[in-house]
């Protein structure tokens, strides 16, 4: 008869899901993007002051920048890539995800964004339209408090398994949309890029979602 442990195996559950996709054709798309949001700047110079540090020259647009022509482009590529998060996922024919807010922010360098979650909404999606070298990763922290309170050791010069992360990384490309829980917290890192002027900014437009019926 058979002693000693079998039939170990791994399985995950409830899983954080983060979603990316590209946007073909960004370089025109950016450039006019660029245009209205500093067009937005100069009749607003203040901004909002929501995670972004005005205090480190962070601006941050009104949130209502999905309504405007100017990004509409922009909105129907958010629009489809959220069409195939609900089919990804299985969602109710009968229900249609919808942006509810969108802003733009401008991180020069030396600016950041602190660690915040976005309420009222499902997803949440940053887009990137000029993202030089060094100009501040987004950061995810793991939404467990029990796996920061309690970590494990781990095996020193080796890299941990995924399933063992407590923070991920993701490097700003322009062109690139990320799509997220609402509830998962983010931060952006110092932008330290070494680009002069407008070329320096990190520059982005971010959104939430939320799920209607139709």
């Amino acid at each position: 008869m058979p002693t000693g442990l079998q039939n170990f195996t791994k399985t995950a559950y409830f899983p954080t899901l983060v979603f990316q996709a590209s946007v073909a054709g960004s370089e025109a798309l950016n450039q006019k993007l660029l245009d209205a949001i500093y067009a937005d700047r100069e009749e607003d110079e203040k901004g909002l002051v929501k995670s972004n540090v005005a205090a480190l020259g962070g601006w941050h647009s009104g949130v209502s920048i999905h309504k405007a022509q100017e990004y509409s482009a922009l909105v129907k590529n958010v629009n489809d890539a959220t069409k195939r998060l609900s089919e990804e996922l299985g969602y109710s024919e009968k229900t249609k995800m919808k942006i509810g807010s969108m802003w733009s922010i401008v991180n020069p360098p030396g600016a950041m964004n602190v660690a915040h979650v976005h309420p009222g909404c499902m997803w949440s999606g940053v887009y990137y339209v000029q993202s030089p070298e060094n100009s501040g990763n987004i950061s995810f922290t793991d939404p467990r408090t029990v796996q920061l309170m309690n970590q494990a050791k781990f095996q020193k010069g080796q890299k941990r398994p995924r399933d063992c992360w407590t923070k991920v990384n993701f490097t700003p490309r322009a062109g690139k949309i990320i799509i997220f829980p609402s509830w998962l917290y983010h931060s952006v890192n110092v932008n330290k890029s070494e680009e002069k002027d407008r070329a320096g900014n990190r520059v982005i437009v971010s959104f939430n979602i939320s799920q209607h019926n139709r």
